[in-house]
């Protein structure tokens, strides 16, 4: 009788595992096929704002040149995606383009549309609320939170070199530079010093949320690190 009821046990807990491995994979597919649905979405959402939208002002063209390179790496990290961790981050992607397609309507003087998730890569980072104007190595450098003639390059926020830099319109794209080697990376951070450090007065943002600077010896510190807090989601400035 024992020998039986040990087989019956057996047959009982194999059936158990069965089943629970099946559940988790049924569970483990269905959440795929939730986070593919989710990335398609908003990559879809992004190509009818890239085709639709259109201007010949500086800002505008910056603006939608910025969401269409995010269109194609969005597209790109789709075909290639096979997990979860994968889908989201061509979701991330494709809404870094939104964020560009919203700033490319404001510009434009339209609705800005709904308000869009916050990009993980911008945590912390901010928003400028003043004009800022510098001089760094004998070139003058703007920011602001409106776009304009001398800013029409638009910045989602993020960390460049672990520093953060809050979503504005800039003179230049000078982050690119920043993420380069040599000078480009010393005028780079020497540029997010003058525009950001308190000793220049109001950055723009909440500097002790964004973590602040250290504002001695704060460039050579941040060599060190990667180019981004949030890692690279646009495949392009982040």
């Amino acid at each position: 009788m024992e020998p039986l009821l040990l087989v019956l046990l057996v047959v009982l807990l194999g059936g158990a595992l069965l089943w629970w491995r099946r559940e988790r994979a049924a569970r483990e597919a269905r959440n795929l096929a939730d986070v593919q649905a989710d990335a398609r979405r908003w990559y879809e959402r992004l190509g009818g704002q890239v085709m639709n939208l259109g201007g010949e002002d500086p800002a505008v063209r910056q603006a939608l040149a910025d969401a269409a390179e995010r269109y194609h790496a969005a597209g790109s990290q789709l075909e290639q995606a096979r997990s979860i961790t994968q889908y989201r981050l061509a979701r991330e992607t494709a809404v870094e383009g939104l964020t560009y397609i919203r700033a490319a309507r404001l510009a434009l003087g339209m609705d800005p549309g709904p308000p869009l998730p916050s990009l993980a890569a911008a945590s912390g980072a901010g928003e400028l609320t003043v004009p800022r104007q510098v001089e760094v190595q004998g070139q003058t450098f703007k920011a602001g939170p409106q776009p304009g003639q001398d800013t029409p390059y638009y910045y989602p926020g993020g960390r460049v070199r672990g520093r953060p830099v809050p979503a504005g319109w800039y003179s230049t794209p000078w982050w690119k530079t920043a993420l380069g080697a040599g000078v480009g990376v010393l005028g780079g951070m020497l540029i997010a010093d003058a525009l950001f450090s308190p000793s220049f007065g109001d950055p723009g943002y909440d500097a002790a949320a964004a973590g602040g600077f250290d504002e001695a010896g704060d460039v050579g510190a941040d060599f060190g690190g990667g180019d981004f807090g949030g890692g690279d989601f646009g495949g392009g400035d982040f």
